[in-house]
C-alpha cells in the first residue's frame, strides 16, 4: 500500500495509457473517417484522462450497441402474420411511385433497413398543439373497449397528467388492459399516483431506470418516443408529451407543437413498436395475440410508413430518411425543429439543396428551453445562411414541433429532433406521410408559424460578438450531452 501511495500518479498514468491504447485499437478497427480517427487518437495520447473522457462522451459508436433483443417480439407468430398482411401488391406500389416520383426511394430504404412497410389504408389527422391533442385523446380513451398502450418520454402527474392517469385508472376498472412505458429520466410520477395506478391494475414500467435522474439523464439511452395505441385501431405520434408544459391553458409560456392521430394499417406498426419496448421493460411477459391487431375499417388511403430508430437498430433510419428526402427535393424543403444540432451529412445536404436553387426554410426557437441547446443551434446557422438557406427564429414562445415538408408531397411528423441525440442515441419514432393534402396542411402550419418568426440576415448574424461565438462553439462540442 505504501508503494501505491508513493507512486499513485505513475500508476494512474499507466492505467490511463493502457485503456487509451485499447481505445486506439478499437478506433482503428472501426474504420471510421480518417480525420475523425486521427482526432480521437491524438486526444487519447496527448491528453491523459481528459482524452479518455472526451472519447467516452463523443467517440462511442452508439449505433451498434444492442440495448435489447427485439426478436422475441418479431418472431412471434401473430407478429409475423401481421407483417405479411401489410405487404402491398404491385398495383398499390406503382400507384404510390407515380405520386412520389423520386421520393419513392424512401420506401425501400426503410424497408431494407428495418422492414418498415408502407401502408396505404390510413386516415391521418394533423393536430396543432397540446390543447387540441388532449381534447381528442380524452374522447378516444373514453370510447376505448379493449386496451390502451402508452409509451412516453415525459409523463408527469401535474394537472393534465393527472387527468390522463385518472382516466386510465377508470378504464382499467372497467376491465380494459392498460399498459404504460415511461422513460425514467423524462417522466416524473409521484409515489401516491404510482400506488393508485397499481391498485387500479394499470401496468406500468420504467424504461432503463437510473439512480439520481437529475444528474445522469442525458448520459443514458432514453426512450424519447410518444406513442399511444387504442384498441389496436387508433394511434397517436408526434411531439406532444403528457405534461402541463404542452398545454397552453396550463402554461405561462406559449408552446407550439404538432402531433398526429392515425386510424388504419399504420397503427399495427405502432403496436408492434410498442410491444418491442414492452417486452424489454416487462422481461418478455406478454404473449401477443391477434386481439391487439383488429380490423380497422378505414376507407381512406393515405400512404404512410412508421420509421423507428435507436441504438438497437443497425442503421440510423430516421436520419437517413431525412437525408434522402432533402437530397431528392426539387422545389422546396420546410423544416421545423426545436433543436438544430445536426451531423455533417444533414448540413451538407441542406447547403447543397439551397445552392441548387431549392427553397430551404428552417424554423428554430429564438429562445430555447435549454441555453446550451440554444447556443449549440446558433453555432450552425451561419453555415446555412451562407449557402442561401432561409432561417427563421420563432418568437411567440417555444416551438417544439418536429416536422418537415418536401415539395408538398412528402412530410414527416414525429419525435425526432435534428440533433445528435435523436439521430444516434435516443429511441425515436416518426410517421412518414406521402400525401399532397397532408403536405398542404403542414405547409399551412409552417406558413402560419412564419408570422411569429424573425428572419435572420447573414449580414447582421455574422456581427455577433466573439464571446458569443466562443460560447456557441463550446456548446456545440457538448452536443452529445444535450
Amino acid at each position: 500500500m505504501e508503494f501505491v501511495r508513493n507512486h499513485i500518479w505513475q500508476i494512474l498514468i499507466a492505467l490511463n495509457y493502457t485503456i487509451a491504447l485499447s481505445a486506439v485499437v478499437t478506433i482503428l478497427l472501426k474504420k471510421i473517417n480518417p480525420t475523425k480517427s486521427l482526432s480521437y487518437i491524438i486526444g487519447l495520447l496527448a491528453f491523459p484522462f481528459l482524452g479518455l473522457i472526451m472519447y467516452y462522451l463523443f467517440g462511442q459508436e452508439y449505433r451498434k450497441t444492442k440495448i435489447f433483443d427485439r426478436k422475441r417480439v418479431l418472431n412471434q407468430s401473430t407478429i409475423k402474420k401481421i407483417q405479411q398482411q401489410l405487404e402491398l401488391d404491385t398495383k398499390q406500389i406503382n400507384e404510390v411511385d407515380d405520386l412520389l416520383d423520386q421520393k419513392s426511394k424512401l420506401i425501400p430504404l426503410l424497408y431494407n433497413n428495418e422492414k418498415s412497410k408502407l401502408t396505404i389504408n390510413n386516415e391521418v389527422k394533423l393536430i396543432k398543439n397540446g390543447d387540441d391533442k388532449f381534447k381528442i385523446l380524452f374522447t378516444d380513451i373514453k370510447e376505448a373497449k379493449h386496451h390502451i398502450h402508452l409509451e412516453y418520454f415525459v409523463i408527469k402527474d401535474d394537472k393534465i397528467g393527472t387527468e390522463v392517469l385518472n382516466l386510465l385508472c377508470k378504464k382499467a376498472k372497467e376491465g380494459l388492459e392498460i399498459r404504460i412505458v415511461i422513460d425514467d429520466v423524462g417522466s416524473s410520477i409521484t409515489s401516491s399516483m404510482k400506488r393508485k395506478l397499481k391498485d387500479c391494475n394499470v401496468e406500468m414500467y420504467s424504461f432503463m431506470p437510473v439512480l439520481f435522474t437529475k444528474f445522469t439523464g442525458h448520459m443514458n439511452y432514453r426512450d424519447h418516443r410518444k406513442i399511444i395505441v387504442i384498441d389496436g385501431k387508433i394511434g397517436y405520434v408526434g411531439g406532444v408529451n403528457i405534461s402541463d408544459n404542452y398545454v397552453n391553458a396550463n402554461n405561462n409560456r406559449y408552446w407550439r407543437d404538432t402531433h398526429i392521430r392515425v386510424v388504419g394499417e399504420a397503427v399495427k406498426q405502432l403496436q408492434i413498436l410498442f410491444f418491442t419496448a414492452w417486452d424489454f421493460v416487462s422481461k418478455g411477459s406478454t404473449e401477443i395475440s391477434s386481439a391487439y391487431f383488429p380490423e380497422h375499417g378505414c376507407k381512406e388511403n393515405v400512404p404512410l410508413q412508421i420509421a423507428a430508430s435507436g441504438p438497437d437498430t443497425d442503421w440510423s433510419n430516421i436520419m437517413e430518411a431525412i437525408f434522402v428526402a432533402i437530397t431528392t427535393a426539387e422545389d422546396h424543403i420546410y423544416i421545423t425543429t426545436p433543436y438544430f444540432i445536426p451531423n455533417g451529412e444533414i448540413v451538407t445536404a441542406l447547403q447543397v439543396a439551397a445552392r441548387s436553387n431549392i427553397t430551404v426554410k428552417i424554423i428554430v426557437p429564438k429562445t430555447s428551453d435549454s441555453w446550451i441547446a440554444e447556443y449549440a443551434t446558433n453555432s450552425y446557422l451561419q453555415l446555412l445562411l451562407e449557402a442561401g438557406v432561409e432561417v427563421y427564429q420563432y418568437t411567440k414562445g417555444f416551438i417544439h414541433a418536429k416536422t418537415m415538408v418536401v415539395d408538398g408531397v412528402f412530410s414527416t411528423v414525429g419525435t425526432t429532433n435534428m440533433d445528435y441525440r435523436s439521430f444516434n442515441i435516443n429511441f425515436e419514432v416518426n410517421a412518414l406521410i406521402y400525401n399532397k393534402s397532408l403536405g398542404k396542411q403542414l405547409t399551412d402550419f409552417f406558413t402560419d408559424d412564419l408570422k411569429d418568426c424573425e428572419k435572420l440576415e447573414l449580414e447582421t448574424w455574422v456581427e455577433r460578438s466573439k464571446r458569443t461565438k466562443l460560447i456557441e462553439a463550446t456548446a456545440r462540442l457538448m452536443a452529445p450531452l444535450l
